[in-house]
């Protein structure tokens, strides 16, 4: 589960790693007391690396897993979080699509200047109660994002000239280890690998057994000329993968991806392969991908998504995916690094 660090740019101590999504009350309210043993669950499991964001949870998130890691030594782990979204008081707010539940207490505006991106990282070791941040990621600046759609290109054109710069400023003054992307498409990836030096991106829903080819043949081969790495997230595609009825963050599932699920299935129960292990897996096995990071409330999930990164997996497993066309002849398996 540890990262190998043979690369000069920053990357996780550990492959493992736990996303932040669930520490928000992400879908459905979770309790303090959940949250705080599913992060010692990770901990006790290996797991050095731990994702967060203000977004989620509105600040609920930096919060839990500051609360948790602020006993732990600094430099026995790895933390990103995201910059893009300010918030500010407000003690009636609602979002309109309900991916946050429970009270929220903040409303949030964008910003991608350089100003607000150094507001936000404070902000957000004052919410973690931390003294430094690993990796920073630019979040959700992409045109899946319902606030942005085809608007997204101005945004990211703030970008380059605020918070761009400012991270690549702060990253040479040491204030940051690493800066990227945190997005759920391709697009703004690849137009920052055109435009700037990121260093890591965070790319979710792009990398799973059920979706994966545009990632392997677009992004990952610019990545590694670059000597960028790849996070997955949403490995699981926040938990399709291991039987919860729900795909990414849409409120619909796309055609044929139950279908797939299925196939999927039947050839795990024929090589008895748990189909949660061998997704994890699978995302974490391409050479450019340093961390992949399932989302967890509780900690049996976290025991489970751990445990599936130390388990064997026969190579008839995935011949039999790559000779039914489930998975691309040209991605990687596990020991193929």
């Amino acid at each position: 589960m540890e990262q190998n660090n043979q690369n000069k740019r920053y990357r996780p101590l550990s492959v493992s790693g736990l996303g932040g999504v669930a520490a928000g009350n992400g879908f459905h309210e979770n309790p303090d007391t959940s949250i705080t043993q599913a992060l010692e669950e990770a901990w006790n499991n290996g797991v050095r690396y731990f994702d967060t964001s203000p977004w989620y949870g509105l600040g609920l998130s930096e919060r839990r897993f500051g609360h948790f890691l602020r006993n732990k030594k600094r430099e026995e782990f790895t933390l990103s979080t995201k910059v893009g979204r300010l918030l500010t008081p407000d003690k009636d707010f609602k979002l309109e699509n309900g991916l946050w539940k429970g009270k929220l207490n903040f409303s949030y505006r964008y910003d991608y200047s350089a100003e607000g991106i150094r507001r936000s990282i404070e902000d957000s070791l004052q919410r973690l109660g931390l003294p430094y941040l690993d990796i920073v990621y630019i979040h959700d600046l992409s045109p899946d994002n319902e606030d942005m759609k085809e608007n997204w290109t101005k945004y990211f054109d703030e970008a380059m000239k605020g918070a761009i710069p400012e991270l690549t400023k702060m990253r040479e003054e040491g204030i940051i280890k690493a800066w990227g992307f945190g997005v759920n498409t391709l697009e703004p990836a690849l137009k920052a690998i055109e435009q700037a030096d990121p260093d890591i991106f965070l790319s979710a829903t792009q990398y799973s057994l059920i979706k994966h080819e545009e990632a392997l043949n677009k992004l990952f081969p610019l990545c590694e000329e670059r000597d960028i790495s790849i996070v997955v997230g949403a490995p699981l595609n926040a938990g399709f993968l291991a039987g919860v009825e729900r795909y990414d963050y849409l409120g619909t599932f796309p055609d044929g991806v139950i279908e797939k699920r299925n196939r999927l299935l039947d050839l795990s129960i024929k090589h008895d392969v748990d189909l949660r292990t061998a997704a994890l897996q699978f995302s974490a096995a391409p050479k450019v991908v340093s961390a992949v990071i399932p989302g967890a409330w509780n900690a049996e999930q976290v025991f489970e998504n751990a445990n599936s990164f130390k388990k064997s997996i026969p190579k008839a497993f995935w011949e039999e995916l790559k000779h039914e066309k489930l998975i691309a002849e040209n991605a990687p398996v596990p020991n193929d690094k």
